[in-house]
């Protein structure tokens, strides 16, 4: 127990023959309600949850079943082992939810927001999008296709940014982050959708992975770098 990234509680075992009340989500975040508490859900970098009949055995991968009246489970799936089940009594104040900043898609993250953080920042721009204190959501490929669209350099200071450009770059987030979802998101390896099937915004993909291809804007050749351990792919000529 005391090499586990976080702790089991014994409530956990209690939990039989209980409603979900509600089901909500928080940046990464699965929030399951339960009438004593919630259960908080983290499928990692390879997690995936999926409606199955009761009856189908689980496999190597498969952790955690919730079993449902109806003979079906919601069964979790992690290869990779980087996901978490939480529980808690109240979601206020956890530590897995405590410091997130505001969701990409609210109103709340906006251009005086962006500007506002990003003032005396004396990081990249990049990493620090990727930041969760800043704006949940906003991973390693939404960063990069995002730079690129708003056509801002990765290695771009965050208090360099004029206010024209927070906002240029605020909306340019959102319409990336829509359509990916309308995609169904972006399959490279692991991911899938609740349904097994991939997402197909890989295919849309401006910069992501191109490394040494054609930019489709300009045609000169996509770099790669790397910034905090992370890959990132830019054109060296449509962003500045």
């Amino acid at each position: 127990m005391d090499r586990l990234r976080w702790p089991v509680s014994e409530e956990i075992y209690r939990l039989s023959d209980v409603p979900v009340l509600s089901v909500r989500r928080r940046a990464k975040y699965l929030l399951l309600e339960l009438p004593g508490g919630w259960i908080i859900i983290h499928l990692g970098m390879s997690g995936s949850l999926r409606i199955l009949s009761e009856e189908l055995p689980a496999e190597k991968h498969d952790h955690v079943d919730l079993v449902m009246s109806n003979g079906k489970v919601l069964r979790y799936t992690d290869p990779r082992r980087f996901g978490a089940w939480l529980w808690t009594k109240e979601l206020e104040g956890h530590p897995a939810l405590a410091h997130l900043g505001p969701e990409p898609l609210s109103d709340d993250f906006n251009g005086a927001y962006l500007q506002q953080r990003c003032a005396k920042k004396k990081t990249a721009i990049k990493p620090w999008l990727m930041d969760n204190k800043l704006v949940v959501g906003v991973g390693n490929i939404y960063a990069s296709e995002s730079l690129f669209s708003a056509g801002i350099h990765p290695d771009r200071l965050a208090s360099s940014l004029s206010h024209e450009e927070c906002e240029r770059l605020v909306k340019v987030i959102k319409a990336v982050l829509l359509r990916s979802i309308e995609q169904g998101g972006t399959t490279l390896k692991d991911f899938l959708q609740s349904d097994g099937k991939p997402g197909y915004f890989a295919q849309e993909l401006q910069v992501y992975g191109r490394k040494g291809e054609p930019c489709r804007t300009c045609g000169t050749p996509i770099i790669a770098s790397k910034h905090a351990q992370r890959a990132t792919f830019y054109c060296r000529q449509c962003q500045k």
